[in-house]
């Protein structure tokens, strides 16, 4: 509900929700709690939430830096998900969705991992490594849990595979830009949008459009593409990778940059939608 209550509040105003992206406990737990405070005060409408992982396929250089950090302070997925445990009881209504691969899962026990997700209050779960076709794998375990699967959907796919990804995924359809992983190197005005078209078609959940948005008039972009919402992670994680040993420095900084793309998404869209 958490989810469908954002989408309904954003799409009544013409606005786009935005979904910032992190890895908890990094660059340690305190600060990894004081960056997504700084977040939501400066207009996040949900979260998208990593576990550092040794070998992250879909994330490129700056976020396998980010990753590093929690690994070396032997921050474990246990840690992680008490810490958004923490996060759930500060925001009791912001939708929280975890970023996580298949190794990790696996190596909980399915079961066991969504049941924790479910404990500390998360909404849905992305297994980055995890295709449409495979979601069989996870999905009545989900649904016995109450954790919603997100599906990446990319540019390229099948019209069937888009089916599948619209009939499968919930919350929302993770929606890529463009090929490749992730970072700010490539703009989302080079994205291709007519399988967004498709998407629709196949009445999936509202689109939220990641990678390669990294300043507002990639927000726009994404805004005349169709979407329902963005997600910015390598942008604001590499100023983390900046600034961490300064930290007065670093959430100075990330408040700026997330206020900027937060009032990029919160302008009144209706005339492009």
């Amino acid at each position: 509900m958490r989810y469908q209550n954002m989408f309904e509040t954003v799409s009544a105003n013409n606005h786009l929700a935005y979904i910032p992206f992190v890895i908890v406990g990094d660059p340690n737990p305190e600060l990894s709690i004081q960056i997504i405070d700084k977040l939501v005060e400066s207009g996040a409408d949900g979260l998208e939430l990593g576990l550092a992982f040794s070998d992250p396929v879909a994330d490129g250089p700056v976020i396998q830096q980010a990753t590093l950090r929690p690994l070396a302070n032997q921050f474990t997925i246990e840690s992680g998900l008490n810490l958004i445990g923490q996060i759930r009881e500060k925001y009791p209504e912001l939708p929280i969705g975890l970023l996580t691969y298949a190794n990790l899962v696996f190596a909980q026990g399915i079961e066991t991992f969504l049941n924790k997700c479910r404990n500390v209050g998360i909404d849905s779960v992305l297994v980055a490594d995890c295709p449409v076709k495979e979601s069989r794998l996870f999905a009545k375990t989900a649904k016995d849990c109450g954790i919603q699967l997100v599906f990446i959907a990319p540019p390229d796919a099948s019209d069937d595979t888009l089916q599948q990804i619209a009939q499968n995924s919930q919350g929302y359809t993770y929606v890529l830009s463009r090929k490749g992983i992730t970072g700010t190197e490539v703009a989302a005005s080079k994205a291709k949008t007519d399988f967004l078209q498709k998407l629709r078609q196949y009445n999936s959940p509202p689109l939220v459009q990641g990678f390669g948005i990294s300043e507002p008039q990639h927000v726009f972009d994404a805004a005349n593409a169709g979407v329902d919402g963005i997600i910015t992670g390598s942008a604001i994680v590499n100023l983390i990778n900046q600034h961490y040993n300064n930290p007065q420095i670093m959430l100075e900084q990330i408040g700026d940059y997330v206020r900027s793309i937060a009032e990029a998404a919160h302008t009144d869209h209706g005339s492009v939608a």
